[in-house]
C-alpha cells in the first residue's frame, strides 16, 4: 500500500502547476485528474513524466475529465458511440503509459439512467479489455450519483465479470450514497485495487484527515488484509483545506497509519 494525493484537490489550478506543488512538497506518489482534452498531448504528458522522475514521485492511477460524458458514450442505445469511445480513451492509456499509471477511474453510468447490469458490464468489459492491451486495469468507482454507487449493483458487477471486475472506493461517496466503506471493502476484498479517502463526520463527508469520526485505521488494517497493493489517495475539494500544508499534513497521517500495517 502507499498512501497518495490526487492532483484534483488543487483544482482549478492547472495541471502541471498542481503535479508540481504536489512533487515539491513532497507528496511521492499521487493521482493524475485530466481537466481537458490537450493534457493528453504526448509532448505535454512527457513534460508531467519529466516532473515526476526529477522528483522521485510515482503516478498510480488517472482519472478522465469526460467521465460526465460516459452515461451518453457508453451506455445509451446508440452502439456506435461506444466504439468511438474507446477510440478516445486510447488517449488516456497512452497518456498512462508514459507515466507509469496503471490504474483507471471509470464511473460510468447514471443511476436515473438505469440499463440491466448484464448490459452495463458488456459495455464496461470492453473498456477492460481494451485497457489491459496497454498493461492497466479499467477500475469501476463507486460514484453515488451512478449505478455503481450501490453496493448491490457491485456485488452484481462481480457476479457477472469475475475477475475482471475492479473497483476504486471511495469514503465520501460510499457516505452520499448510505453505503459503508467497510462493508464494500469486506464484500469486494481484493476487487478493490485503488482507494480516494477522506475524513467524515458532523463537519461534512469530504474532511481532512483527523477532522471527523471515521475509523480510517480499522479501514487501512482491512484494507491491508485484502487489497494490500492498493493505494490509498487523499481527495478533497478545493473548498476542504486552506493551503497545501493541509494536505500534507493528512497525507502524513496516512503514511504513518500504512507504514505501521507493513
Amino acid at each position: 500500500m502507499k498512501a497518495g494525493v490526487s492532483t484534483a484537490c488543487l483544482y482549478p489550478r492547472l495541471l502541471e502547476e498542481s503535479v508540481y506543488d504536489l512533487a515539491v512538497n513532497g507528496i511521492s506518489h499521487i493521482e493524475i485528474f485530466v481537466n481537458s482534452d490537450s493534457e493528453l498531448n504526448k509532448t505535454y504528458v512527457s513534460n508531467i513524466a519529466d516532473t515526476l522522475k526529477r522528483f522521485e514521485v510515482s503516478c498510480r492511477s488517472m482519472h478522465p475529465y469526460t467521465c460526465a460524458m460516459e452515461p451518453m458514450m457508453f451506455f445509451s442505445a446508440y452502439e456506435r458511440r461506444v466504439d468511438d469511445a474507446l477510440e478516445y480513451y486510447k488517449k488516456y492509456f497512452n497518456a498512462m503509459n508514459i507515466l507509469g499509471a496503471k490504474i483507471f477511474v471509470f464511473h460510468g453510468n447514471k443511476k436515473i439512467l438505469q440499463i440491466p447490469c448484464e448490459l452495463y458490464c458488456e459495455r464496461f468489459l470492453k473498456l477492460i479489455e481494451t485497457a489491459k492491451q496497454f498493461g492497466i486495469t479499467a477500475a469501476q468507482e463507486n460514484v453515488s450519483r451512478c449505478s455503481s454507487g450501490s453496493l448491490s449493483f457491485m456485488k452484481e458487477m462481480v457476479k457477472h465479470l469475475g475477475d475482471n471486475a475492479k473497483f476504486v472506493l471511495d469514503t465520501k461517496q460510499a457516505v452520499r450514497a448510505n453505503e459503508s466503506s467497510f462493508d464494500i471493502l469486506r464484500t469486494l476484498k481484493s476487487h478493490v485495487v485503488h482507494v480516494h479517502i477522506s475524513d467524515h463526520g458532523e463537519m461534512g463527508d469530504c474532511l481532512q484527515i483527523g477532522q471527523g469520526r471515521f475509523n480510517i485505521k480499522k479501514f487501512i488494517g482491512i484494507l491491508a488484509e485484502e487489497s494490500p497493493e492498493s493505494s490509498v489517495i487523499l481527495e478533497l475539494y478545493r473548498s476542504n483545506f486552506d493551503a497545501i500544508s493541509d494536505l500534507i499534513n493528512s497525507y502524513n497521517i496516512l503514511n504513518k497509519m500504512i507504514e505501521a500495517h507493513k
